[in-house]
């Protein structure tokens, strides 16, 4: 605390991200970044001698070309799309653009954790929804008077999904604001509703290139939606930082876009190791969400505790993820890696259950 501070930042509880650790050696289940490099053409960008040389130069505050690659990847027109340095930044873009009434915004109480925190920091309203016994998000519950709705679909960390027909009822009677979709997971077999943008004035999707497209560490996110909601977070961004993506994150990025062969056995590849890890874990006991993300959702069995096993896997250098949060302190957040990560972790896990210290 200091005298220096605005009352504003007195007052902020901080997002709290995923352990990035110092140490070698750990095998990383426990930020959902995706196992995989980035599409080859990644590599050879990155090694180019003009690469490095065209970096004294300013990018394009329009990002146009990584646009351009986005709009005809989901076929859409350019001024429908807007790019920023992951989707955290675009979702704050929104958040002041879109989001900020006089009316509260509604979204679940279990989600993603960014959404009251960005509440917080530009004093907007919120009404948390609470997800069914089951988790499920039920949208008929999103009927109040709204400055605007906001829900992951993929959700997290239950993993959970929503098919574009659940969806659609929302979005025909809650004309009266707009409905933000953050889809960060939604390559990992969940349905966009980026096909929907055209039909309804009111929806706006996000999605980033960190979880499928390999692209965590150069932070590069998008929204999707008609071309007066995008005219809204331009505004916003260019009032802020008309230059939020850089020259290499924006090759990088449309890079990873056009190469769709690549991207799509990536996503292959980590829904085939998910689906086998979830049933190796069944087979020990746990319970698991049906996922459509690249990470499970898992309360391990009896005898063993989430936040026990978060430590001992720790110990054992696999890192997890534990929410020590209410309604979901007994589960864990498991992120796919590869299959001889998946292997070790598992193993490590029988042994916890076979051993005396299990009970």
């Amino acid at each position: 605390m200091s005298s220096y501070w605005s009352p504003l930042v007195h007052s902020l509880n901080p997002y709290i991200p995923g352990e990035q650790p110092k140490v070698d050696g750990l095998i990383k289940l426990n930020t959902n970044e995706n196992p995989y490099p980035p599409a080859p053409g990644v590599a050879q960008l990155l090694q180019r001698p003009e690469t490095a040389e065209r970096l004294r130069l300013y990018p394009d505050p329009n990002s146009q070309s990584l646009k351009d690659a986005i709009a005809d990847y989901h076929q859409l027109t350019p001024d429908q799309v807007f790019t920023g340095n992951g989707s955290d930044d675009v979702l704050a873009m929104a958040f002041m653009g879109l989001l900020k009434h006089s009316r509260p915004i509604i979204f679940p109480d279990i989600t993603y954790s960014f959404y009251p925190v960005y509440c917080q920091l530009f004093g907007i309203e919120y009404q948390q929804i609470p997800l069914g016994d089951d988790f499920s998000l039920t949208l008929d519950d999103y009927s109040a008077d709204n400055g605007g709705i906001i829900f992951a679909n993929p959700n997290a960390p239950t993993g959970l999904a929503l098919t574009l027909e659940q969806l659609e009822p929302l979005l025909q009677r809650n004309t009266g604001s707009v409905v933000v979709v953050d889809e960060a997971y939604v390559d990992f077999g969940a349905e966009s509703a980026v096909a929907l943008i055209d039909r309804f004035p009111n929806l706006l999707v996000v999605q980033t290139l960190s979880k499928s497209r390999s692209l965590a560490g150069m932070r590069l996110g998008f929204a999707a939606g008609q071309a007066h909601l995008i005219e809204a977070l331009n505004r916003v961004k260019n009032s802020f930082n008309p230059y939020p993506i850089d020259r290499i994150a924006e090759a990088a990025g449309r890079i990873a876009i056009q190469d769709e062969a690549y991207f799509s056995s990536c996503c292959q590849k980590i829904m085939s190791t998910r689906q086998a890890t979830s049933d190796a874990l069944i087979e020990l006991g746990f319970e698991v969400l049906p996922s459509k993300t690249n990470f499970l959702f898992a309360r391990p069995p009896v005898g063993l505790e989430a936040a026990q096993l978060s430590e001992r896997l720790r110990q054992d250098k696999v890192l997890i993820r534990y929410f020590n949060r209410p309604r979901i302190d007994g589960y864990l957040r498991i992120s796919i890696g590869t299959d001889a990560d998946m292997a070790v972790m598992l193993n490590f896990v029988r042994g916890y259950l076979s051993g005396p210290s299990a009970d």
